[in-house]
């Protein structure tokens, strides 16, 4: 398995977010979780991501513990492994399209043009590279954030709302092009949602609540 977490329990002072989850995702599954506002699902692919704490339980990827590692090696990890797609974009505003792209790479001490270009082109976004992210809609910022997380070929993909500040018809191109690439490289994609389109095209939908997890 790719991911595996086994009994992981998440509080806030005394107020469990959640607990008892566990939960395996197969090289190259696709498994979408749903659950009601404030149950903890974006909590929960932090620290999937190793980017959040959590007070019991283990999270392991390829059968390494990322709890039991120290700060720079999560980040090690993260930069090697994992792309992440935010709902907020998180791009960074002095940098141009392509810069944005390629910061994966750079963290890497990759230089790579010719892999920036290829996904600025996949996801719909060639010859717009020298454009600042003001210059774009919402719907061409996600993208960016989607080319920046795939651009280094990660094992794992995590997507947190990726579609829920798009309209439907841009939502579904957004869906198109996740979807495509992570299968092209055999990546493992856990993408968050209130979409119910979006879940319908997982491999399996997952139900978060405060006790743990289940099939929705």
């Amino acid at each position: 398995m790719t991911l595996a977490l086994r009994d992981l329990g998440k509080r806030y002072g005394d107020s469990a977010v959640f607990s008892q989850v566990t939960l395996d995702v197969a090289d190259g599954e696709f498994v979408a979780i749903v659950g009601e506002s404030g149950v903890g699902k974006s909590t929960l692919l932090n620290c999937m991501a190793g980017l959040d704490s959590w007070d019991g339980g283990s999270v392991a990827h390829n059968g390494i513990d990322i709890g039991a590692m120290n700060a720079e090696a999560r980040a090690l990890w993260r930069r090697r492994q994992v792309g992440f797609v935010f709902q907020a974009f998180h791009v960074l505003p002095h940098l141009d399209v392509a810069q944005n792209v390629a910061l994966p790479l750079m963290l890497l001490g990759r230089r790579d043009p010719a892999r920036v270009a290829q996904m600025l082109e996949v996801v719909g976004l060639a010859g717009l590279g020298a454009r600042l992210p003001q210059q774009l809609s919402g719907g061409q910022l996600q993208r960016v954030a989607i080319a920046r997380s795939l651009v280094h070929r990660p094992a794992l993909l995590l997507a947190d709302e990726p579609t829920g500040n798009l309209d439907p018809t841009t939502a579904a191109k957004v869906m198109d092009v996740l979807l495509a690439q992570t299968r092209e490289h055999g990546a493992s994609l856990v993408l968050v949602t209130h979409s119910e389109a979006a879940a319908a095209r997982a491999d399996r939908v997952l139900h978060l609540t405060v006790t743990g997890i289940r099939r929705a």
